[in-house]
């Protein structure tokens, strides 16, 4: 299925090249462009919709604001009832693939003597679905965590939803994660999650973050 993806969207952008190029010919010498020809049962519409799925639109651009280098104070509970641990890290949210994503670095040091913690996140909006996707990957586990985001009406909090299996349980959790732009230059991250023993969600990160 991905391979035929692949070929539907390499035939989307040899259509739409091949157009250009055919309208700006101006030179007689030059062999003309050659015919490109659908697959069976395909419409110029059809191949429309793959080039609109694929090109960054106001929702990439939205993400795209977050670009930057921050600093992030963080306070940790390892569980319910347990005392905060405080910590820093330097996050920085780079755009990829032409800005059809972000890649979302954090490099700091866990507390209580755990080590450094580095991460990786990838983000964007889905044209299809309409939804905003994430992915994340650190140093302290080998799964892969997947959510869906959802946008607040005035574009000032975006809540994640994301599933990722529990060491304890090896089950999938759930984390929720709410981002709150407090100002252009200032956000405050909270993390929930649900506590293994319990089965109870817990406040388990907050993020107070500034950007350079």
């Amino acid at each position: 299925m991905r391979t035929k993806n692949f070929i539907v969207l390499a035939l989307a952008v040899v259509v739409s090249f091949a157009g250009h190029s055919i309208a700006a010919e101006t030179d007689a010498k030059k062999p003309a462009q050659p015919e490109i020809k659908l697959p069976p049962g395909w419409t110029m519409e059809d191949m429309q919709a793959c080039m609109i799925a694929g090109t960054p639109g106001d929702m990439q651009k939205f993400l795209a604001k977050d670009a930057g280098t921050w600093k992030a104070k963080n306070k940790m509970w390892m569980a319910p009832g347990t005392d905060a641990m405080d910590c820093e890290s330097t996050v920085t949210i780079t755009p990829i693939m032409d800005g059809r994503f972000m890649k979302t670095e954090m490099k700091g040091e866990m507390p209580a003597g755990i080590g450094p913690f580095n991460s990786v996140g990838i983000n964007g909006f889905d044209n299809v679905s309409q939804q905003f996707v994430g992915t994340w990957i650190d140093n302290q586990s080998t799964g892969i965590m997947n959510g869906t985001g959802k946008l607040s009406d005035d574009k000032k909090v975006m809540t994640w939803n994301f599933t990722f299996n529990c060491p304890l349980t090896k089950k999938p959790t759930a984390l929720r994660q709410i981002e709150t732009d407090t100002s252009p230059k200032t956000k405050t991250i909270e993390i929930y999650s649900t506590d293994p023993k319990s089965g109870k969600e817990y406040k388990m990160m907050v993020c107070e973050m500034t950007k350079e």
